[in-house]
């Protein structure tokens, strides 16, 4: 199926479980029993990661007899309601994204975030959150791709740096590769600031780890540059990142959330939770980078871990 078929049909099944579907407040008195459909659809968001963690799901599924496809909607708005009403069964999220999203769909665009660094009370936000919507967050595992910031090796070798600490410790002055809003995201420059100590002298508006902005810390325009945890790319640019050691970022580690009436049984929780056993930061990092600089296909590279790490049984 094409993108733009997949979107037009995805719009057509939106609309029908808009005018059809329980309302929320019903599903909100009324938890349907956990569903185990046969044939299951893998949401993508279309970014290498997410379309990798999407052939994960599906793959390991299809191990446990399932029949499964995989829909690409890079657009939360779409994809989202479309879990709710079961068009989507199952697709990788991340957990204090995903709450803040949810918290803001509940309460309004202007309500307290509910994510925050401490896994614990992160997922019991999010669960509380997806309950009443139909949905079921199943266990996380060991990867997270949080917001990161790198400088050059030689710059961390030069000042002894390893961890953001040392950085504010240092005193030195850094401008700051970033998106330009990042000068009012409380993890981003305020955050380096308040928590850190860090003298952020000004923020290169060039992106989240972007090549520009990965480039502008290589020739030392920049001395910091916002990417995150699984960015494939940062050895390229000889850069590393420094330790988050006071926890700034949120909890963003990968959790499936699937359709509960549809995706809710025992049976997809055992197959997907195979990965949480295995996955961790670094093989996301590894696998995004064999996607985008190898140009190897994300199924391919899906089936080459799985069988690496000794899961079920190969197609």
């Amino acid at each position: 199926m094409t993108a733009r078929r997949a979107l037009a049909a995805l719009a057509l099944l939106l609309l029908t479980a808009c005018s059809t579907g329980p309302s929320l407040e019903d599903r909100g008195r009324v938890t349907a029993p956990p569903g185990d459909s046969h044939h299951l659809t893998v949401g993508s968001a279309g970014f290498t990661e997410s379309d990798l963690l999407a052939q994960l799901y599906a793959q390991l599924l299809d191990q446990a007899g399932y029949k499964t496809s995989i829909l690409t909607v890079a657009n939360r708005e779409l994809y989202e309601p479309a879990l709710e009403s079961g068009q989507i069964d199952v697709v990788p999220e991340y957990a204090a994204t995903f709450a803040d999203w949810l918290n803001a769909k509940t309460h309004g665009a202007d309500a307290k975030p509910v994510g925050s660094p401490d896994l614990d009370t992160t997922m019991k936000a999010l669960r509380a959150l997806a309950t009443p919507r139909g949905l079921t967050v199943l266990p996380p595992g060991r990867a997270v791709d949080q917001n990161a910031f790198a400088v050059s090796a030689s710059y961390a070798r030069r000042h002894h740096l390893k961890t953001l600490s040392d950085l504010g410790a240092s005193g030195l002055k850094v401008r700051l590769a970033a998106g330009d809003e990042c000068v009012q995201r409380p993890y981003c420059e305020p955050g380096l600031k308040k928590v850190y100590g860090i003298d952020v002298t000004g923020v290169d508006p060039k992106g989240v780890g972007t090549t520009q902005a990965k480039r502008a810390v290589q020739d030392g325009r920049d001395q910091l540059v916002l990417t995150t945890t699984t960015d494939a790319t940062l050895g390229q640019f000889g850069l590393v990142i420094l330790a988050d050691d006071k926890h700034l970022q949120n909890a963003d580690y990968v959790v499936p959330v699937v359709n509960r009436s549809r995706a809710g049984s025992t049976g997809v929780a055992t197959a997907l939770g195979r990965l949480n056993d295995v996955l961790t930061t670094a093989d996301l990092a590894r696998m995004n980078e064999q996607v985008d600089s190898w140009r190897r296909l994300p199924a391919d590279v899906a089936r080459a871990y799985l069988r690496d790490k000794g899961l079920p049984k190969q197609p």
